[in-house]
């Protein structure tokens, strides 16, 4: 006869307590396979811990392990493991009261086993259980404690106030428990060995345990290829008939076929590195485990394995990609599932925003394990509080140590690597992140004047080697490219004096070393701004003194001729080439950053009024072409000297980094004075537009023709209407 069967009431509050844990708790119903591999990971530790002093409840069933299986037709999955088993008094307390197995309970039982030195558990059957229900409709637990013969069998439907539990007087378990859930309508698609095997190695590949699945796999098979021998013999036949002998029977001819065999298959070979001192792990085993994880093709180039001890204590493995993402968005993305957090080797999730990593350091792959992280109910969110806040800190100080170690590497190959791929990062890491702006403006790169080779990147420390004697300042220039940086009136005084210059041509730069400010106590200073002072000596100042007074008069008509276009106008120290130059004020923006900031799709229009940098123009007394202006200004010739200084700061805003306000007028002076430069008359400019279709004078050409006379007359091809109000019109000559 068939075990009495007892029925049992839940605890008060079942219905909003199951309707919680079904609903709410958790957000991915695939979690319940974690959980459930959890608990019977936990029923074999605490097999293992009594073994120790009780052997003969290892007695039958010596191996300790947890096997998973499903079955399509009855629609069920069935997860068992060989651990410590249920007496009917535990199956009661444990599984029988949802209020004991909720946060309170779990949490007691979390201090409990803590104060009495026990394993800390990962989960504890009650609410990681009843995550069952989230795929099945019902579900069957099956168990035999160690501690007793009798198997009992406990059983409940989902939104049930009640379960039953009765005897079982079948003997299939010799100790541990068997839980088969009775899938849902909708849950059809994780009864697959597939499904499953995806889920073990995401969640629960790393469990100390080996966890079996019963699965198929294609297995080569041997069988005769009937119509291929049927031909063989039919043309032995044929052979035999045509040499008058018997026929003989011809071998089989065979075919491989494949077909399933089913067995129990290890899903969990992969290895828990981290655990292992890493004085016994090769790099060999290292980059296979970065390219098991996290499936990538390229060995990592740096790698930091380290165990934290004391207040609280985890461990892990962080690597340095040995390249970027295809997409480089993915890198600042919101969730860059990068760090992989684990509790007691079970997965948790890789969903933890900057809750372990900060934006700039989202590149950084790795796991991190650890018994001590507050998760809640459902172990997937990661609560704010003070461990985890000391966790983020670790793990960032561990990874700009082992960016800091690569750079300091000799050769530096596989840094120029990772500053190709990741450089933005530590860039971006300088602007946001104030405790460990110091660290990183060590490992940033820079584009200079002293490079010895193409392409050659330099560090601050490696430039402040170069400082001249007396130099008190680090001098960079913005721009977006390097050929513009280089060619830049602001650069041509310092590098004909020995000063190296910085080129900065990432958009970030500017905004890096502005909130960087200074290093190792020198100030960085933009040479496209003002308070440049390159007076060596006293001599010099003395000199640049009366050279000033000198240009006095030019400086004044500028200033007027200009208008509110110009802040102010200087004589330069700075030029030597080029005979004037745009500066900016101290702290507005420079003309590079007004150019990225104008790039901006949602730019405050009221902002950039705000914070563009107010022009002061710099003129290079040594220029001919000012010195020319020296001399209208002297003659009184305004109207010549003017159209010189308007030529004069629209030409300096280009070779400044602005932007012209009127391209088309400025190329019309352009135009002008190619058309002067060519010999063309210049009187011709002041003729009415009717007129200006009329043949214009011809330079003289360097052989005559019988068709020409000195003075031929060609007809000139106008790039545009001609103003009769040109200022560049009258009897002015080249």
């Amino acid at each position: 006869t068939d075990a009495a069967e007892e029925t049992f009431e839940y605890q008060a509050e079942v219905d909003r307590l199951m309707d919680m844990i079904v609903n709410s708790l958790y957000s991915n119903r695939e979690v319940f396979l974690r959980e459930l591999i959890s608990n019977a990971s936990d029923a074999l530790d605490k097999a293992r811990f009594v073994g120790l002093t009780k052997p003969e409840i290892m007695k039958g069933k010596e191996q300790l392990e947890i096997r998973v299986s499903c079955d399509k037709d009855a629609k069920t999955i069935t997860i068992e493991d060989s651990g410590i088993g249920m007496t009917k008094e535990q199956l009661l307390e444990n599984l029988g009261t949802i209020a004991r197995s909720g946060t309170k309970r779990f949490m007691e039982m979390m201090k409990e086993a803590k104060s009495a030195g026990e394993n800390n558990l990962i989960g504890q059957f009650g609410v990681g259980f009843y995550s069952a229900f989230l795929v099945a409709d019902r579900v069957t637990v099956v168990t035999k404690s160690a501690e007793e013969d009798k198997q009992w069998i406990w059983s409940a439907a989902a939104g049930s106030h009640k379960f039953t539990i009765k005897e079982d007087e079948s003997t299939s378990l010799i100790r541990g428990t068997r839980i088969v859930l009775h899938c849902k309508e909708d849950a059809d698609e994780l009864i697959d060995p597939v499904m499953l095997s995806r889920l073990i190695k995401q969640y629960s590949q790393f469990i100390s345990f080996p966890i079996k699945l019963y699965s198929a796999k294609k297995e080569p098979v041997k069988v005769v290829d009937d119509e291929a021998t049927k031909r063989k013999q039919e043309a032995e036949d044929k052979k035999a008939a045509e040499e008058s002998r018997e026929k003989t029977t011809v071998e089989p001819v065979m075919k491989t076929e494949y077909t399933d065999s089913w067995d129990w298959r290890t899903e969990n070979e992969n290895k828990p590195i981290w655990v292992r001192n890493p004085k016994d792990v090769s790099d060999e085993t290292y980059n296979e485990f970065f390219k098991t994880t996290f499936s990538e093709f390229l060995d990592p180039l740096a790698h930091q394995h380290f165990n934290v001890e004391g207040t609280i204590e985890f461990s892990g493995i962080l690597y340095i990609p040995g390249m970027a993402p295809f997409d480089q968005q993915q890198m600042q993305a919101a969730k860059s599932r990068n760090i992989k957090l684990y509790v007691k080797r079970v997965f948790i999730s890789d969903e933890f925003d900057d809750n372990l990593m900060p934006r700039y350091l989202s590149f950084i792959k790795g796991v991190v394990d650890s018994s001590d992280l507050p998760l809640n109910v459902s172990r997937e969110i990661l609560q704010e509080s003070r461990i985890t806040r000391l966790i983020r800190k670790q793990l960032v100080k561990r990874s700009i140590d082992m960016i800091s170690d690569l750079a300091s590497v000799e050769g530096g190959e596989d840094y120029r690597t990772f500053w190709e791929n990741f450089g933005r990062n530590i860039k971006i890491g300088v602007i946001e992140d104030t405790e460990n702006r110091d660290k990183l403006a060590k490992l940033v790169r820079f584009y200079s004047s002293a490079a010895t080779e193409e392409g050659k990147l330099v560090s601050l420390d490696e430039y402040i080697t170069r400082m001249k004697d007396g130099q008190k300042a680090i001098y960079y220039m913005a721009a977006d490219n390097l050929d513009v940086a280089r060619s830049a009136p602001f650069v041509e005084k310092l590098i004909s004096k020995g000063y190296e210059v910085l080129y900065l041509i990432d958009p970030v730069d500017e905004a890096m070393v502005t909130n960087l400010a200074t290093y190792d106590k020198r100030d960085l200073v933009d040479v496209s701004k003002e308070g440049l002072n390159l007076s060596d000596n006293e001599e010099d100042a003395k000199k640049t003194e009366e050279v000033t007074k000198e240009f006095a008069a030019v400086v004044d008509f500028l200033k007027k001729s200009l208008g509110e276009r110009v802040e102010a106008v200087k004589v330069s120290d700075r030029l030597t080439d080029s005979p004037c130059a745009l500066v900016t004020s101290k702290f507005g923006w420079s003309a590079n950053m007004e150019r990225i900031m104008k790039g901006q799709a949602f730019g405050d229009q009221r902002t950039m009024e705000y914070m563009k940098g107010r022009k002061i123009m710099e003129i290079n007394p040594d220029s001919d072409i000012i010195k020319g202006l020296k001399t209208l200004v002297a003659e009184k010739d305004e109207d010549r000297a003017r159209d010189l200084a308007d030529l004069l700061f629209e030409t300096s805003l280009l070779t400044s980094g602005f932007a012209v306000d009127s391209p088309r007028d400025y190329a019309g002076k352009v135009f002008t004075l190619m058309k002067i430069a060519l010999g063309y008359d210049g009187s011709a400019e002041s003729a009415p537009a009717a007129e200006s279709a009329a043949p214009a004078a011809e330079a003289p050409k360097a052989t005559e023709t019988p068709k020409k006379t000195k003075k031929a007359k060609s007809t000139v091809i106008e790039p545009e209407v001609v103003d009769p109000n040109d200022p560049w019109g009258g009897n002015n000559k080249a």
